[in-house]
This record gives C-alpha cells, sequence and structure tokens, in this order.
C-alpha cells in the first residue's frame, strides 16, 4: 500500500531540495531518516518534515507498520516564484525571483492493493 505526504510552497528553490530527494528514494525509512540527519542543508529539514508526515499518515490513518516502510518515490514539483526589485545605482533595478517548491514523498510497505 503506498502513502503519500506533501508540502507545498516551501521557500526553497526545487534544484536545492532536489539534490536530496535522489540520496533517499529506495531507502528504508531508517536509513532515508539517517542520510537527512547527517546533511547540514535546511532543504534537508523540510525533507525529514515532510518524511515523518508520510510516516505518521501511514501509522495512523492505514495502521502500517513503520518498519516496514521504505521511500518508494520522492519528488520535487517548481512552486509559484515571488517576484521581487533590488534597487541599483543610477535608478536602475535588478529582478529577484523568490523560488518556492512543492516537495511529495510516496511511502511503500511492499504489499499490493
Amino acid at each position: 500500500m503506498e502513502v503519500k505526504a506533501q508540502a507545498k510552497y516551501l521557500r526553497r528553490g526545487p534544484r536545492k531540495v532536489r539534490r536530496y530527494t535522489k540520496l533517499i528514494v529506495g531507502k528504508h525509512i531508517d536509513e532515508a531518516r539517517a542520510i537527512l540527519a547527517v546533511q547540514s542543508s535546511p532543504a534537508c529539514r523540510e525533507l525529514e518534515k515532510v518524511l515523518a508526515s508520510a510516516i505518521a499518515n501511514a501509522e495512523n490513518n492505514h495502521n502500517l507498520d513503520a518498519e516496514d516502510l521504505t521511500v518508494e518515490r520522492a519528488f520535487v514539483d517548481e512552486g509559484m516564484t515571488i517576484p521581487r526589485i533590488k534597487p541599483r545605482a543610477r535608478g536602475r533595478a535588478d529582478r529577484i525571483k523568490k523560488r518556492t517548491c512543492h516537495v511529495t514523498v510516496i511511502l511503500s510497505d511492499g504489499a499490493e492493493e
């Protein structure tokens, strides 16, 4: 059975979070948590929260045992981009793109539905 958790509009660029989703796909949840715990990026902390939410969904909503779960898929989609303006010399302005992303983690216990 598959269990999903999603976090939307995270204030991180999608490329920065995708780097860490590639590390945890296909791993057991204990191993995935350990991998994310040793990384120093703030993107890992947010990805770890989504993973914890998916585990809680599996235990509480679907009565699955957390010891049987593996990360089947994890992907990051691009969210909206918030435009900002930074003043520059001689009356000019630079455009700054504040990017957001949507993170989805799908866990599986290996059993067919």
